[in-house]
């Protein structure tokens, strides 16, 4: 157990050296017509987040600092890829090996040494409240405004799998 743990401890720190191309390709794929706009509002909230001292994670924490960061990247391309053909994301990555594979990777690593409640905020699904709660929760400050949807809520989602909705 624990040379499995070095050894995606040594993977992800391969992967960290990818985070500065993985920006530059959500800034690439801001300009590109093909991506759908609220992929592209994703995009900048997720590159806001890297660069933002402020995180669940702090960047000034090594290693784990910047875990939260590069599973937030690859957690916003792989919602992309299953919207969009990874055509387009191939097309504009400037680093080595396959983006869909590398997505995938950190996507399935990075939660094994994020904090579990961490891990869980990054990856719940979400629903808005209808809007008359929305607005009475806003004036009230009584009502919630987003539910989490447990896994077993999510028709066709096996509840073990490891791929981000």
């Amino acid at each position: 157990m624990r040379r499995e743990k070095s050894e995606l401890k040594s993977r992800m720190h391969g992967f960290l050296m990818f985070l500065p191309n993985m920006v530059m390709l959500l800034g690439r794929l801001l300009k590109d017509a093909r991506v759908p706009t609220a992929e592209k509002a994703l995009f900048v909230a997720a590159i806001v987040y890297v660069i933002s001292p402020l995180d669940f994670i702090p960047d000034v924490l090594p290693f784990i600092g910047q875990v939260d960061d590069m599973y937030v990247v690859a957690l916003t391309l792989l919602r992309l890829l299953n919207r969009t053909d990874a055509s387009v994301v191939r097309e504009h990555w400037s680093g080595g090996g396959d983006i869909v594979a590398l997505a995938d990777s950190i996507a399935n690593i990075a939660p094994k040494f994020l904090p579990k409640r961490v891990s869980r905020v990054l990856t719940s699904r979400v629903e808005l409240a209808p809007a008359g709660k929305i607005l009475r929760g806003i004036s009230k400050k009584d009502q919630a405004l987003v539910r989490e949807i447990a896994a077993d809520e999510i028709p066709g989602v096996d509840a073990r799998s490891r791929m981000a909705n």
